[in-house]
C-alpha cells in the first residue's frame, strides 16, 4: 500500500546547473545518486528529486516545505546566504519579517533560481 512507501518530492529545472548551485551551495544540501539527467537530495527521512524540465517554475503553489523546530533561525540563517522570501498579504496570510503564522503553523517561503515555491514550516 502506498502508506507503506516512500514518498518523494519532485522540483523541477529549468537550467539544472544553476538550480544544483542554490540547492548545494545556498541551501546547502548535499548531492545523492544521479539518474534521468536529475539529482537526489536526501533530507531528513524524505528525499527531493530535482530534476530537468521545460516546464520548472511554472505552479503558483508551493512544490515542496521542510518542517523546521525553529522557522525563525531557518529564516535568518537562509537570508544570511542569499535566499530572498515572499511577502504575501491576502486573506489568512500575511508575512511579518517573511513568516506567516496561520493554520497552526509559522511559514516561510521563497523561490529557488527555477521559480518553484518552497517553504519552511515549524509547527505551532
Amino acid at each position: 500500500m502506498l502508506s507503506n512507501a516512500p514518498i518523494r518530492a519532485y522540483i523541477p529545472a529549468s537550467n539544472l546547473a544553476r538550480a544544483r548551485k542554490f540547492y548545494e551551495d545556498i541551501i546547502g544540501l548535499k548531492p545523492g545518486q544521479e539518474y534521468a539527467g536529475g539529482v537526489i537530495y536526501k533530507c531528513g527521512g524524505a528525499e527531493a528529486f530535482l530534476y530537468p524540465t521545460p516546464n520548472a517554475g511554472t505552479s503558483k503553489a508551493s512544490q515542496a516545505y521542510w518542517s523546521v523546530t525553529d522557522v525563525e533561525a531557518e529564516v535568518t540563517e537562509l537570508k544570511s546566504r542569499g535566499v530572498k522570501f515572499e511577502d504575501y498579504n491576502m486573506p489568512g496570510i500575511n508575512t511579518t519579517n517573511s513568516i506567516a503564522t496561520a493554520g497552526g503553523a509559522k511559514t516561510a517561503w521563497f523561490k529557488d533560481t527555477e521559480g518553484n515555491i518552497l517553504a519552511i514550516s515549524q509547527r505551532l
